[in-house]
């Protein structure tokens, strides 16, 4: 079953090896997590799992492979195990408080023996009370309640005793496969920073004034420099309409993270891709547009460019002129991309879609090859990987 489970970790994309499972095999045979579902789970994800934005694919993985475990415990703790071991798992683990609230209802052997009779008696369901096995009761059997000598019988702990945390995927915002929010992006676009001093010398500099004021025998020699910024700049090309609808959230996300991350950054707004011409207002993107030559003056060539869209189009509008469904172009987007990414070496292009439906559009394949294949989903894993072919 372990080996199986192995392969299961390794179909769910968690890099785990045989060193880290060998050494799952002999913690169990130490004896580490012995009659306890929850004491495995732990074990087997510290064993098993070294970073923790792996930790939500462990947990589905767990729940698949392991389904029904707990039951299984259940009935063996409940049938199987003689009482004598559960006494001697008692002495061992139990505080004596807790040996002193199970002696309150006549010690284990009365406990199990009331489970036993309350079983045979009871006919169907019961929520609430003091007595039935049931849900949201203070019964020393059932659960949802609390009783603090009880025994749980089925459901999910509410009192943190036996819980199936595999199921409450605590860790599925750590995940490197999902979208991003907002702090996600913060963070990965800071791996893009490199601080720079430039500008008006307006900041108190206390290590030099110190320094100078050492070497000017004492007499108090103020000094200020330039206030620390980011020095990357960035150029944002975005996708809007159409398709990228269902994409706004992200994008917006996307858009509100670099404004605040970045000191030089100038954004764009095209539909579905580059032609001669594109907006920075939406209210007058057809009123008032700049030329896509005039962007690529303005703008010298250390500018990082990062396009934002689905590339899920018609190979028309990429390849051909006239493909725009909303004006004539009279050369080619490929054209005008190809002038994009010749005036800007490092650029990339983030796709909202999942990466596993890219090979289904053509047009995407077509902005993958244009692109030099630096394109990359937008999400967590994929974010870092633009960041790297944007500091290289």
């Amino acid at each position: 079953m372990l080996t199986r489970f192995f392969f299961a970790l390794r179909e769910a994309g968690i890099p785990v090896s045989l060193t880290e499972h060998l050494t799952l095999l002999e913690a169990l045979q130490a004896r580490v997590a012995e009659y306890s579902v929850d004491d495995f789970y732990f074990l087997a994800r510290a064993a098993l799992v070294k970073d923790e934005k792996h930790f939500d694919r462990f947990d589905r993985a767990f729940a698949a492979h392991f389904k029904g475990i707990e039951q299984a415990f259940q009935g063996l703790l409940g049938s199987e195990i003689p009482a004598e071991w559960l006494k001697r798992l008692i002495e061992r683990h139990f505080t004596e408080e807790e040996k002193a609230q199970i002696e309150a209802l006549g010690g284990l052997e009365q406990l199990l023996k009331t489970l036993e009779e309350r079983l045979k008696e009871q006919k169907g369901r019961h929520e609430g009370g003091n007595k039935w096995i049931g849900t949201g009761g203070t019964s020393p059997f059932g659960h949802g309640g609390f009783n603090p000598e009880g025994i749980r019988i089925g459901g999910e702990g509410g009192n943190r005793r036996a819980v199936k945390v595999w199921e409450r995927r605590e860790y599925r915002n750590l995940d490197d496969t999902v979208e991003l929010g907002t702090r996600n992006i913060k963070v990965a676009l800071r791996k893009l920073r490199r601080f720079a001093r430039e500008g008006a010398a307006d900041e108190f500099d206390l290590d030099g004034t110190i320094s100078s004021t050492a070497r000017n025998a004492g007499l108090l020699d103020l000094k200020f420099q330039p206030e620390r910024h980011n020095a990357i700049k960035l150029l944002l090309f975005l996708d809007v309409g159409g398709s990228m609808e269902s994409h706004v959230r992200v994008c917006e996300e996307l858009f509100s993270a670099a404004r605040s991350e970045f000191k030089h950054l100038e954004y764009y707004y095209f539909h579905n891709f580059v032609y001669e011409s594109m907006w920075k207002d939406g209210r007058r993107r057809h009123g008032e547009r700049t030329p896509t030559l005039e962007i690529l003056r303005t703008y010298p060539p250390d500018y990082r460019v990062i396009f934002v869209g689905d590339a899920s189009m018609s190979p028309y509008e990429i390849m051909q002129p006239g493909g725009s469904i909303e004006h004539w172009n009279d050369e080619a987007g490929a054209v005008w991309m190809q002038r994009i990414t010749q005036r800007f070496g490092r650029h990339v292009w983030l796709n909202p879609e999942p990466e596993s439906h890219w090979d289904y559009t053509a047009s995407i394949g077509i902005v993958r090859q244009l692109m030099e294949d630096r394109m990359f989903p937008l999400t967590i894993d994929g974010l870092d990987r633009a960041i790297k072919a944007l500091k290289a």
